[in-house]
């Protein structure tokens, strides 16, 4: 029953980020006979934020969801490293906020776009700052992490601009990882996207022990690098930050009981891939799984939230053991060549790698041959989180 005054809809998505705004896309196509509320505390969905993902990230059958996003795309992609360069042919796309939100607002009807913060919510109902409730059969909470102190995590940091290069800068397809770079705070690499002729997005990453941005000295190190290039930097045309967390290990029971008692997506539901950090395919598989299976009568979606993402986090413990041997088995400024072996392999296995969707003959490949980790160290590293109970 609900409250006088209260909006009765059938499902309520709390967040309108990338994980909340694909729910609602998809049960939008799949079940257009439902009322969805999508409910977000910013006057934009999707913040400040460029997502890039692999064609092979994104099972074939699921791309009639993305598609409509893209707004980059590029065949062929570059790492560098100090030892190694390498061109791959793999297909790379990028969304940005702006068309995320323009998409949705496009496709839903105004009404179904609710501006306001959450202050309670519940499987049932969630009430926002402006004092008005929403009802529903099934709630989604999509406002990002629980509590992360329930998970023992390295941290993926950066900042990013999208610049305006006096002249244009030459660029025909991204950088994916420049790790000739000074190493500081940990791994460090360049990630570059040439969005026009004249207009490319610089990000300064880091694999970093600490989650903290020092933002003056990351514009200043995003500077130097187009300096190095030789790329005159016309206009800054935007900038965006990011922490996001890679998983050694944790309690995923806890972690999802941290977050309340609803269904959950996107990172509440610890959906993110461990070493990558990357939270898109996981985003895109949910969404439109919640929408197939929501055409199932007695579909109980906490239940069906909490089983899908579990079963993820089970089969991801190849990847939390990568995480812990990058953190704990290698100083800071070694950290590289981790990655700089890693991608001296097969551009198949590298795909699949991204995609969360390593055999085990994947798996072997790349722990096979001389370690770029101190042996020791590794064992240790990985014994320590045995005995915390850390690593499933």
């Amino acid at each position: 029953m609900s409250a006088p005054g209260a909006l009765a809809c059938d499902i309520a998505i709390a967040g309108g980020g990338l994980a909340g705004s694909l729910i609602t896309l998809a049960l939008h196509r799949l079940r257009p006979d439902l009322d969805v509320r999508l409910i977000e505390g910013e006057t934009r969905l999707g913040g400040n934020h460029i997502w890039s993902f692999f064609d092979s990230d994104i099972a074939d059958t699921h791309r009639w969801l993305l598609d409509p996003l893209i707004v980059h795309r590029w065949r062929g992609y570059d790492v560098r490293f100090p030892g190694h360069a390498r061109t791959l042919d793999a297909t790379y796309n990028s969304i940005e906020s702006e068309r995320l939100d323009a998409v949705v607002r496009a496709t839903l009807a105004p009404a179904s776009i609710m501006q306001g913060r959450c202050v309670d919510l519940t499987p049932n109902s969630i009430t926002l700052d402006t004092q008005q409730r929403v009802s529903a059969r099934h709630v989604i909470d999509a406002r990002g992490p629980a509590d992360l102190r329930l998970l023992d995590l390295g941290w993926q940091k950066f900042m990013g601009q999208k610049l305006r290069i006096k002249g244009g800068h030459g660029l025909t397809r991204p950088i994916v990882m420049d790790a000739t770079v000074a190493q500081i705070d940990g791994y460090r690499f360049v990630y570059v996207l040439p969005f026009s002729a004249d207009e490319l997005f610089i990000e300064d990453t880091y694999y970093s022990d600490g989650p903290a941005l020092p933002l003056p000295e990351l514009r200043q190190r995003i500077a130097d690098y187009a300096a190095e290039q030789g790329w005159t930097i016309d206009a800054v045309l935007r900038e965006e930050t990011g922490v996001l967390p890679v998983a050694m290990g944790g309690d995923f029971d806890a972690y999802w009981e941290s977050g309340g008692e609803s269904a959950k997506a996107g990172m509440r539901a610890a959906l993110f891939h461990p070493l990558t950090g990357y939270s898109l395919p996981d985003a895109v598989a949910l969404a439109v799984h919640l929408a197939e299976r929501l055409g199932e009568p007695g579909t109980n979606i906490t239940t069906l939230t909490r089983d899908w993402s579990r079963e993820r986090w089970t089969q991801r413990g190849y990847y939390r053991m990568l995480t812990t041997m990058l953190f704990k088995a290698a100083d800071g400024p070694d950290r590289y060549r981790i990655l700089e072996r890693f991608y001296r392999l097969s551009p198949g296995l590298i795909g699949r790698f991204y995609a969360g969707q390593s055999t085990i003959f994947d798996k072997m490949r790349i722990l096979s041959g001389k370690p770029p980790v101190p042996i020791g160290r590794a064992i240790k590293a990985l014994t320590s989180q045995y005995k915390k109970g850390r690593t499933a």
